[in-house]
């Protein structure tokens, strides 16, 4: 039925969000294409992913590029980071594919730690990566970030395109509109996210779009070591079972 779906509207590939989007036809559709059915296979994967979360523990979602190659510095740079955030006693959460996540969940299994990856259905195949211990299928991208943000104590966000800047923003609208807790959102690549930032401060700063406190939403470094203290530092507020840096030493 799900091929029906697609061949109604024009596109034999469509994924299940363009399903979930396209207004039925005039009269009444069969029941397993109607709304109230998808509205079903949504919540079974809410049901889903909280069942298979439920007992991940802290967490860092770990986002960035799926183009990054295994040669390049920013998917070392991303393994590092969940090597030594693994280490610390985090789970490291990633969409699942390659690039910066495979970097990510491979980091994490080398340190230790329970490496997640929430994948995502899409026209082009893209399936869980090696590294990947827990995994979880999604359809719909607003059931999967939802999963981004319940179960991570921080966001760490390298470099990466309009997947990685939805999953930034989104993050940056929760936490300013006060739906979340306001938990660490840290950007790693000064060269690649210094330009944003200063677009945010010279234009839309003065325009009134944002205040000045909202800038202080992000932090930005290029060093793994301190992206784990950002990270450890809210995170010993928020969990008795990970310790602060002064209880390390």
């Amino acid at each position: 039925m799900r091929h029906d779906a697609a061949e109604r509207i024009g596109k034999p590939n469509a994924t299940e969000d363009e399903q979930f989007l396209e207004r039925a036809p005039a009269g009444r559709p069969d029941f397993v294409d109607s709304d109230p059915w998808r509205a079903l296979r949504i919540l079974s994967e809410f049901v889903e992913g909280f069942d298979a979360l439920a007992a991940v523990g802290p967490a860092v979602t770990i986002f960035g590029s799926a183009r990054v190659a295994e040669t390049e510095p920013t998917y070392e740079l991303a393994r590092t980071i969940a090597r030594k955030l693994a280490e610390s006693g985090f789970a490291i959460i990633t969409g699942g594919g390659p690039g910066v996540m495979e970097a990510a969940n491979r980091g994490c299994r080398e340190g230790g730690g329970l490496s997640v990856g929430c994948n995502i259905e899409l026209p082009h195949e893209q399936g869980l990566n090696p590294y990947v211990d827990l995994g979880v299928e999604f359809r719909y991208f607003f059931a999967r970030k939802t999963m981004f943000v319940k179960y991570a104590d921080a966001f760490v966000i390298l470099p990466g395109g309009f997947g990685t800047l939805d999953e930034l923003f989104e993050s940056l609208t929760l936490i300013q509109t006060g739906k979340v807790r306001d938990f660490p959102v840290v950007l790693v690549g000064t060269p690649y996210w210094k330009g944003l930032l200063e677009w945010m401060r010279d234009v839309q700063l003065p325009a009134g779009a944002i205040a000045e406190s909202d800038l202080h939403l992000l932090q930005l470094t290029d060093d793994a070591d301190e992206v784990v203290r950002i990270v450890r530092a809210y995170a010993a507020r928020a969990h008795d079972d990970i310790p602060s840096e002064s209880e390390l030493r």
